[in-house]
């Protein structure tokens, strides 16, 4: 028997897992605080009372908030995106340490609790009737090796469960490796994205006029999910909208 499965044999009575708390105790994955007995997840719920929720007013369209002025974030959307949502700012030690414990540290089990949270966000009427899938931003096979698996698909895989839609991972795919975002101004953003992403021509028929919407760990300048939604309706896409757990300050924001 491997120590996994012992271990996992261990947790299924309440006195293995007080053995197993005491031997080897979970932490926060962000925090490093000792989790609290009553505490399941990955992330705990000092570090989730915490995240910096994007704050309202918001418009409508993009969810960004606009206290109380024109929306200026909308600019960044072609006008073939239906709506975008975030759940927090991708700022601070919470919000980035959140996303960090899933994209770079090797822990995709926080989707889940990230997609909980990704799904409780608010939708215009008509993105909640029409959306008939999720599409994950697609990594490049390199990137992907590295990580050991793709945190969108993660995201978009335990999103899928709560909206009760598909997943598609399969229609997007990423034609060639690009250079990480992180450091990169907006202008070579858009290069370095541009013609990255194309629609798999087996998923045509799948895509011809549905509303799609793409899931991302975080969105910065929306060059890497406008690039995906561009590919999408060229393969027959009639909409899309986007939904990530972070969202990076723009210029002029409070958070």
């Amino acid at each position: 028997m491997s120590i996994a499965e012992l271990i996992a044999r261990a947790a299924s009575s309440p006195s293995g897992a007080a053995v197993l708390d005491f031997v080897l105790p979970r932490c926060c994955v962000v925090c490093e605080r000792l989790l609290d007995r009553g505490e399941h997840g990955m992330v705990c719920g000092r570090c989730w009372a915490r995240l910096p929720l994007l704050p309202a007013p918001r418009c409508e369209r993009c969810g960004h908030p606009t206290y109380g002025q024109k929306c200026r974030w909308c600019e960044l959307l072609p006008p073939y995106i239906r709506a975008a949502r975030s759940v927090c700012w991708a700022s601070g030690p919470i919000g980035l340490g959140v996303v960090h414990a899933l994209k770079y540290q090797g822990w995709p089990r926080v989707a889940g609790e990230m997609a909980a949270r990704m799904h409780r966000l608010d939708w215009p009427a008509d993105v909640l009737d029409e959306r008939c899938a999720l599409v994950p931003v697609p990594l490049s096979a390199k990137r992907e090796r590295q990580r050991g698996y793709n945190q969108s698909a993660e995201l978009s895989r335990a999103l899928a469960q709560h909206w009760s839609i598909p997943s598609w991972n399969d229609v997007l795919t990423r034609v060639r490796h690009t250079e990480t975002q992180t450091r990169l101004t907006p202008g070579d953003r858009l290069r370095n994205v541009s013609g990255a992403f194309r629609a798999r021509p087996s998923a045509r028929n799948v895509l011809r006029g549905t509303h799609v919407v793409i899931v991302d760990d975080v969105v910065t300048t929306a060059a890497t999910l406008n690039a995906c939604a561009a590919a999408l309706c060229d393969g027959g896409a009639r909409i899309v909208s986007f939904v990530t757990f972070g969202r990076a300050p723009a210029l002029g924001d409070r958070w």
